[in-house]
Formats: structure tokens, C-alpha cells, sequence
């Protein structure tokens, strides 16, 4: 099937996903166990011996070096559980569930915890004021009423370097690990945050002990559980915040009020397909293959390339699709800092202050 850009704006863009769902291949659901299994074994298997490599690597250099690795492998585990967490990797709900919590741990993500916030609130309102809370939008107005402190927070966060921070306060902190959660969820988030400080206790009992029994002395053993524990934490916190970023902040992505915010909008224009190099897709399992995940989540990671060449042939040209640069990173960073929703724009600060002091004369 193929639709032009005309027809699309006219009669596509207003409504439904139901004509995307409609042009995907039945090729892009196959998800045989053992696939899922393959990948979930590869990326354990290089977590733990980046694990017993820190170990014994204690010079700065080589451990921030071998921190690199630990980040994509910890983003790649993340991204099993994440496919798990939408029932994508297996067709076996028990087996999701089972390999998605696991595969979580080396993340610290609670896994109930992130099936309520992603799948039932982001997939579901994808750019949508007042709903979607992942990197949500502050408007001049209310950038203006902050106290220093939360406006510098802000510019932190929001900065090319502030990804990993935003991510860990706003994302993991906040929807996740603190907070009464909803009645219907709370045994279920209550028991996986248990599990997740379980683990946490258990490798800081784990590798304190090693250290003790390697003749570290307290400060060894302190460095040692950061370089196990800490820093790869911190390093999946940047690798995904900016990722995470990148799939749905750029001047060219829209952020809907309700009345106008459609499901086309916001699973179609509202994030990205981003080429990258295929070492990337090696760890990072097509994520940047962003616009079919959101399309429909039941797509399994390694068909996300099949799913966005069947909806490229579809829809021509309703999709963001471009190479992945670190300079637009940094340059969307600087350009998306506040958003006018009347407009449907993003504004720099210096932007926002002139729009504020025009208003103001006007």
C-alpha cells in the first residue's frame, strides 16, 4: 500500500493508528523463544565478565575504558526487560515477566514500576501535555514562576550533559523507586522495589567481600563497589536519558494539548526512526528504531527495521527518519529548552524571556 503526503495529511493525520497497523507485515510478531533466550544470554554473559574484569582493573583510565562497555551492555540488558515488560520478547507472558525482572537488575529498574509508567501512561499519551511525563515539557510561564534552584535544575537536566541526571531524578528516582503507588499496582511495585534493594545489598555484600578476601583495604573496597555497582548505574543513566532524549525532543517534534494530540501525531510524528552504526544495534537492540516501536509495542526489537520499512513504503515521508549525530544531540539540547504549546513551538531561555517581556509591553 502506498499513500501520498496529501492523502496522509487529509485523511490519515486527524485519527487512528489502525492503516500503520494495517500495512505491517504478519513477519513483524514473529518472536521464536529462543531468539529472545540468544540475546538475553549474550548480553548476561558480557555483563558479568565486564563484571570480573573491574575486579581486577583499578587504574582510572582502563575503568572508565571497560565503564563505557558496562553502559551499553547494562542499556542493552534494559532493553530485554523492556521488550519483555511489553510482552514482545516471548509469547509466554510468565517467561516476559520472569526474564524482564532479571534482565532489569544490573539497571535498578523496578520492573512493575516501569510497566505502570511506560506502558500505561507514556505508550499510551506519547507527547501529550499534562499526561506523557517522559521529558515533559516546562512551559515560560511556569519556568518563570521556579525558584532559582528548581530553574537551575532545570537548565542541568536539559542540558547536552544533564541527560543521565534527568533521567535518574525525574524517571528512576521519582516514578519508580519513591511514592505511593496506585492501589490496583502497589503489591506488585512494593515487591519489585524490594527486589531491586535485594539486589543492591547482595552486590554490595558480594564484592565488599571479594574485596576483603583480595587484601583491599577500606578505601579499595569502596572503589570496588563503585566501579561494580555505581558508575555502570550512572553510565546507563546517560546512555538511555540521552537516548530516551533524542526519541522525542527536537524542534522538529510536536508536543499536543489535548484537543488537537491524535494517536498518528504522537506515534508517528511524535518520535523518530535514527540510523546508527551497527555496533550500536549490536547493544543497543534497534531502540533508536523508535517510530514502529510506538506504533505498536508488540513488535519484538530485532523486527523494528522490517516494521519501519513496511510503514516508510505505507506512509512516504511521515516519519522522522535520519542519521543519528552527536552534534544534533548537542544542538537540540541547546534549541528545545522551554515549549509554547499554543504555538507548538520550542523556545530557547533567551527566547522565552523576549516572548515574556513582548506579552508583557503588549
Amino acid at each position: 500500500m502506498s499513500v501520498s503526503n496529501d492523502s496522509l495529511a487529509t485523511s490519515e493525520r486527524p485519527g487512528s493508528l489502525k492503516g500503520v497497523i494495517d500495512a505491517l507485515p504478519d513477519s513483524v510478531y514473529d518472536n521464536p523463544t529462543w531468539r529472545g533466550m540468544g540475546y538475553f544470554y549474550r548480553d548476561a554473559a558480557l555483563y558479568l565478565g565486564l563484571l570480573a574484569a573491574l575486579v581486577f582493573v583499578t587504574n582510572v583510565a582502563e575503568v572508565l575504558l571497560l565503564e563505557v562497555l558496562m553502559a551499553l551492555v547494562v542499556s542493552g540488558l534494559f532493553i530485554i526487560g523492556h521488550d519483555a515488560a511489553h510482552g514482545a520478547l516471548f509469547s509466554s507472558k510468565r517467561r516476559n515477566h520472569t526474564i524482564g525482572r532479571i534482565a532489569m537488575l544490573p539497571s535498578l529498574h523496578v520492573f512493575e514500576g516501569w510497566m505502570m509508567g511506560h506502558n500505561r501512561v507514556h505508550h499510551p499519551f506519547t507527547v501529550r501535555q499534562g499526561v506523557d511525563f517522559v521529558w515533559h515539557p516546562t512551559t515560560p510561564q511556569q519556568f518563570a514562576e521556579m525558584g532559582w534552584w528548581r530553574k537551575l535544575i532545570h537548565r542541568w537536566e536539559w542540558s547536552w550533559a544533564g541527560a543521565g541526571a534527568y533521567y535518574i531524578h525525574q524517571i528512576w528516582w521519582k516514578k519508580m523507586m519513591v511514592g505511593a503507588p496506585p492501589a490496583r499496582w502497589a503489591t506488585q511495585i512494593r515487591r519489585d522495589r524490594a527486589l531491586i534493594w535485594g539486589f543492591i545489598g547482595a552486590m554490595l555484600v558480594l564484592f565488599s567481600g571479594i574485596g576483603v578476601a583480595l587484601g583491599d583495604s577500606i578505601w579499595g573496597i569502596v572503589w570496588l563497589d563503585a566501579r561494580v555497582l555505581v558508575l555502570p548505574f550512572i553510565a546507563f543513566a546517560y546512555t538511555i536519558g540521552a537516548a530516551v532524549h533524542v526519541h522525542h525532543i527536537a524542534p522538529d517534534i510536536r508536543w499536543w494539548k489535548k484537543a488537537e494530540w491524535t494517536k498518528f501525531r504522537a506515534q508517528m510524528e511524535g518520535t523518530t526512526v535514527l540510523r546508527v552504526p551497527k555496533v550500536i544495534n549490536f547493544f543497543l537492540h534497534w531502540i533508536m528504531v523508535h517510530v514502529p516501536h510506538h506504533v505498536d509495542m508488540r513488535i519484538p526489537m530485532y523486527r523494528l527495521e522490517e516494521a519501519a520499512d513496511a510503514i516508510e513504503a505505507a506512509f512516504p515521508g511521515a516519519v522522522i527518519d535520519k542519521k543519528l549525530r552527536l552534534r544534533d544531540y548537542v544542538s537540540q539540547t541547546r534549541a528545545c529548552k522551554l515549549y509554547d504549546f499554543d504555538e507548538g513551538t520550542w523556545l530557547t531561555y533567551a527566547q522565552a524571556r523576549r516572548q515574556q517581556r513582548a506579552s508583557k509591553a503588549a
